[in-house]
């Protein structure tokens, strides 16, 4: 069983660059999230906006988690209010279902209740 407190083991798995038609058919399913870059350095991006630093750098924190665990690691890109998440695999040379899988974790983050709101 793999949860996100199991780190995940890729060397068992083959993994595959993507076409573009399956890229823009899995982009349809996340919000936000866009096409950068070209070639082997083609990957799927999104900016998360915070109110503050420290809410940034809490998700910045949250996002090292979830990769540590998936054992795929964004390039992030972080400022004062905002954070860019940057997900593509490097040894495919593309953007592989793990891309999405890690994208779709990544804003489940934000999708939880704020536990000091009222029920």
């Amino acid at each position: 069983m793999s949860t996100m407190l199991t780190k995940k083991d890729w060397s068992a798995q083959t993994r595959r660059a993507l076409s573009a038609t399956e890229i823009i058919a899995r982009l349809a399913t996340l919000e936000g999230w866009k096409l950068s870059g070209d070639g082997a350095a083609v990957a799927i991006e999104k900016t998360y906006t915070f109110a503050n630093y420290y809410e940034t750098i809490s998700f910045v924190n949250a996002v090292a988690f979830i990769a540590n665990a998936q054992d795929h690691h964004p390039d992030l890109s972080v400022h004062y209010n905002r954070c860019v998440v940057r997900f593509n695999t490097h040894d495919v040379g593309g953007i592989s279902v793990t891309d999405f899988d890690c994208a779709a974790q990544v804003d489940a983050l934000l999708a939880m209740p704020d536990p000091k709101a009222a029920p």
